[in-house]
């Protein structure tokens, strides 16, 4: 399996589909670049090259004990870029993923990016404090990284019904999508859960919505209840100069699921324009 080694050892899995104009993917917590798959594979076949890659921690790649902040899982983007050896790319970020994505922009300038994409993202920032009133309480934090250690796989299996907006009779996801998806989140390394779910909580992306220099394509369901679009999705596209936003009316967090198809059409269109 292609590997990508960084500068601290730590071993980055990566795909890397197709030819063409280059595409750089950026996953959730607690998943893995197999997330992407749906798009990955039609963004493949319509002539693009699909670079994905399991984030540290997560998926096939190491587990080190340290660097799940944001600097340094920036520092991994930009290892996996260089040894790729894209340009003019574009780089989506799911959930998550959206921070490395904002980090990439202000502390590399968004080398080699030509276009950029926040998906359900956590950007430009998830905690509620004095000036951030729409953010989600600290107190929410502490409830998920206690139930995490207390039962990691109870908490899971429900944290993937609210993710993929399983409700009453309401099932937008089968029942195998819901298996496979707490199958990955029980891979990932314990301490790695814990401290991503740290970092893409507290930090602050909300000074680097000006790095954005790039056409940017801000995507977020309405009916959100991991990352509420009123701090997320919304305040992220104001931000951001030139930002296209769709919202996904009614539509819960896991879209590269629940609405796969939309979102494989919606970044074709985006990546066209």
């Amino acid at each position: 399996m292609p590997y990508v080694t960084t500068s601290d050892q730590t071993q980055l899995y990566y795909k890397d589909w197709g030819k063409g104009r280059p595409v750089v993917l950026l996953h959730g917590w607690p998943l893995s670049a197999d997330s992407w798959e749906a798009q990955a594979l039609a963004l493949a076949e319509a002539g693009h090259r699909v670079i994905a890659y399991d984030r540290r921690g997560f998926g096939r790649s190491s587990q080190p004990w340290s660097g799940y902040d944001y600097d340094t899982l920036t520092d991994d983007l930009r290892a996996v870029v260089e040894h790729t050896r894209v340009s003019e790319f574009a780089l989506f970020g799911f959930s998550m993923g959206g921070g490395e994505v904002a980090r990439y922009m202000s502390k590399y300038a968004g080398e080699g990016v030509s276009q950029a994409g926040l998906i359900a993202s956590i950007v430009p920032y998830k905690l509620k404090t004095p000036d951030n009133p729409k953010g989600t309480p600290l107190a929410a934090l502490t409830e998920t990284l206690a139930a995490i250690r207390e039962d990691r796989g109870k908490f899971f299996a429900g944290f993937f019904k609210k993710f993929f907006g399983v409700k009453g009779g309401k099932k937008p996801v089968s029942a195998e999508v819901l298996q496979a998806a707490w199958n990955v989140a029980m891979q990932a390394g314990l301490n790695s859960t814990l401290a991503c779910a740290e970092s893409f909580f507290k930090t602050d992306f909300r000074g680097e919505l000006a790095s954005f220099k790039v056409p940017t394509l801000v995507i977020h369901g309405t009916k959100d209840e991991n990352v509420p679009i009123e701090s997320s999705g919304r305040p992220a596209a104001q931000g951001i100069d030139g930002a296209k936003l769709i919202e996904y009316r009614g539509s819960p967090h896991g879209l590269l699921a629940t609405d796969a198809d939309r979102v494989t059409k919606d970044l074709l269109a985006f990546l066209k324009s």
